[in-house]
């Protein structure tokens, strides 16, 4: 199988192609178009098998043919954020509809502030950086119609439970929900 299989957007298949990604993994061949037709996903693989792409590319879908939605990645470390955050701009290319902004500790509360003024489509965010701006911003998680806990047992293991019971509250109930991680 190949990623022109699965009938990607003309905008989505240009960039996975400029980004050398030909055949989708395991991983990725089975939670696309489950995750495309908004399905929930529980997914586990290993690290290093393309669990970002097994969310983001059909967040980066989803998002475009639904233009009033937003979408919220959890990530349990500010490296794994950036990670995602660098994936996710090199799959939504030039489409300025899809711009995410990373939400993280340890950078420019200010900056992050400008960047939520901005109306991002799509937050990375770590949980307790993301509560910090909840403060401010209550409102801001109410069009977040698609969530993905990334590394989701990861983020228990290291007592992000209350703030995601936070932020969770603060998102829609109907919404799709993805959680991926490499153990459970």
């Amino acid at each position: 199988m190949t990623f022109d299989q699965l009938g990607l957007p003309p905008s989505i298949a240009a960039a996975l192609k400029q980004m050398n990604f030909i055949t989708p993994t395991p991983i990725q061949a089975q939670c696309i178009p489950e995750a495309i037709k908004g399905r929930d996903i529980m997914g586990m693989a290993q690290t290093g098998t393309g669990k970002t792409g097994a969310f983001g590319i059909p967040m980066a879908i989803r998002l475009m043919d639904n233009p009033g939605e937003n979408a919220l990645v959890l990530a349990p470390t500010r490296e794994l954020a950036m990670q995602i955050h660098a994936f996710i701009k090199e799959v939504a290319g030039k489409n300025f509809n899809l711009r995410p902004a990373l939400i993280i500790g340890g950078q420019s509360m200010k900056q992050q502030l400008r960047e939520l003024r901005d109306n991002p489509r799509i937050l990375i965010c770590t949980p307790g950086r993301l509560v910090d701006h909840l403060r401010s911003f209550p409102k801001m998680l109410a069009k977040s119609s698609i969530l993905v806990l990334d590394e989701a047992d990861r983020m228990m293991d290291m007592g992000f439970m209350p703030q995601i019971r936070v932020i969770l509250k603060g998102l829609p109930r109907n919404r799709q929900t993805m959680m991926f991680s490499a153990t459970y």
